[in-house]
């Protein structure tokens, strides 16, 4: 498969357009936050500022292939019952969609609901199944990721798009296991159309466990990466999580210069940096936490809430080995992986 282009919706600071450009696949994103559309346009590529659901497949006639990780605020970070009966909320309008009810009844009907963003987690299921009803020009292929907590609308997704001709694979990835410094876990789904079977990519590193030596488990595997690895400064310092564990604030989530950071989100900045001694140190920049994410050490934060954008964006790194997956190409070389330290050469 050859791909055109890719239109990626909810495309944040440009976490999956920045890997597909170093492979050579062009993009256009499709983002409503202000500050995230001014980074991807420093960064020069494709964007078009607005909301997903006043676009669809006829607005990127060219683009051949859907991607997108929508905002599902409610269901994964509701608790209890609440998450549940979003989640049920969600998985009940998949399958009035299948079904082909009618849209504007549908629309209506998302309206109503408690919070609007749990509906946008539909929207790449609209535009899939807009291309086939309504223009006659599938995607070619599909690519969605969010928080682990989604799974179950993927696994929904699945069975829908095979329905409609796909191949699919879906399940959780563990970023450290495809060369990012960082322990953080994605629902991930592929989906080709035709009949070759589709595959999520081959993890290249070992998992990260506390105590575990790296170097332990497949030899046929690399060793998990470090922080020390990729920031530039010098080395060991312990970073001392903004969190507390457990739900406990005193128990403060630690990960030091050795290991892989802990999940890089929107408070990065909050978090400490200290020496073996107990010193302060600086804390981490937005491009040393750009690093931690694998984006280019040069890439250009731009506008507000960059520490937000950052924590919100698909790892680079781990995108490449997805879109690799999902055109079924062989996995990246260490070359073109390595273009990811530079934006512009």
């Amino acid at each position: 498969m050859h791909p055109v282009k890719i239109v990626d919706l909810f495309a944040g600071p440009g976490g999956l357009d920045v890997a597909a450009e170093k492979l050579g696949v062009a993009t256009v994103g499709v983002e409503w936050d202000a500050s995230a559309c001014t980074t991807r346009r420093a960064a020069g590529i494709a964007t078009v500022e607005g909301d997903v659901r006043h676009y669809g497949p006829a607005d990127f006639p060219e683009a051949d292939v859907l991607a997108g990780g929508p905002p599902c605020q409610t269901f994964t970070v509701a608790g209890g019952g609440a998450g549940r009966r979003a989640l049920d909320e969600v998985l009940s309008f998949v399958k009035r969609m299948v079904a082909r009810e009618d849209r504007e009844e549908i629309v209506r009907d998302l309206s109503k609901m408690e919070d609007e963003r749990t509906g946008l987690v539909l929207e790449p299921l609209r535009w899939a199944l807009e291309a086939i009803d309504d223009h006659n020009a599938p995607y070619q292929a599909i690519i969605l990721e969010q928080v682990p907590a989604v799974l179950p609308v993927w696994k929904a997704y699945a069975a829908a798009l095979e329905d409609e001709g796909y191949r699919v694979a879906c399940d959780l990835l563990r970023t450290e296991e495809y060369g990012v410094p960082q322990t953080r876990k994605r629902a991930v789904l592929i989906a080709r159309k035709g009949d070759e079977k589709v595959t999520l990519p081959q993890p290249t590193h070992h998992p990260y466990r506390k105590g575990i030596p790296r170097e332990a488990g497949d030899d046929t595997r690399l060793p998990w990466k470090a922080m020390e690895e990729v920031l530039d400064r010098k080395p060991p310092f312990h970073v001392i999580s903004n969190y507390g564990t457990g739900g406990d604030p005193k128990a403060r989530g630690r990960r030091s210069s050795w290991e892989p950071s802990a999940t890089v989100t929107g408070k990065i900045s909050r978090n400490r940096v200290v020496s073996l001694d107990g010193t302060e140190l600086d804390r981490f920049s937005f491009s040393e936490a750009g690093r931690l994410q694998t984006f280019p050490i040069d890439y250009p934060w731009s506008g507000r809430d960059i520490g937000q954008q950052i924590g919100n964006a698909i790892p680079p790194r781990l995108a490449m080995h997805i879109l690799c997956a999902a055109f079924g190409w062989n996995t990246p070389t260490d070359d073109v992986l390595r273009s990811l330290e530079r934006w512009r050469s």
